[in-house]
């Protein structure tokens, strides 16, 4: 006995494993399938169902409507581009934004009223 088996256990010649059943080959790919459709209905479709609702809305913007920004900046659309739009914050005051930053579109009189 070698001084080295108390600390490093021995290594046993052991007897193959049997072969896999037909069906195994089918069962493991199943579970990575059924995971991937699990993501796609859970993740991906729903994001993809609010970036097409985003892009509805964009589209539909029009001189008059009452915004408000990612940057929690709200006004009122003042004249519209084909990648930036001017919102008027204030009397007087105009800001010039990119048509994707922003996130929601007001009902009217809402920045009246505030």
């Amino acid at each position: 006995m070698n001084p080295l088996d108390f600390l490093i256990p021995v290594a046993h010649a052991q007897t193959a494993a049997p072969a896999a059943a037909p069906g195994g080959m089918l069962s493991t790919l199943l579970f990575p399938v059924i995971l991937i459709a699990i993501m796609y209905f859970l993740m991906i479709r729903p994001q993809m169902k609010r970036q097409k609702e985003h892009r509805a809305m964009l589209d539909k913007l029009a001189k008059g409507d009452e915004v408000i920004t990612s940057g929690g900046v709200a006004g009122t659309v003042v004249g519209i581009g084909e990648n930036f739009i001017s919102v008027e914050v204030a009397s007087g005051v105009q800001l010039k934004l990119q048509r994707g930053a922003v996130t929601s579109v007001l009902p009217k009189g809402t920045l009246k009223s505030a």
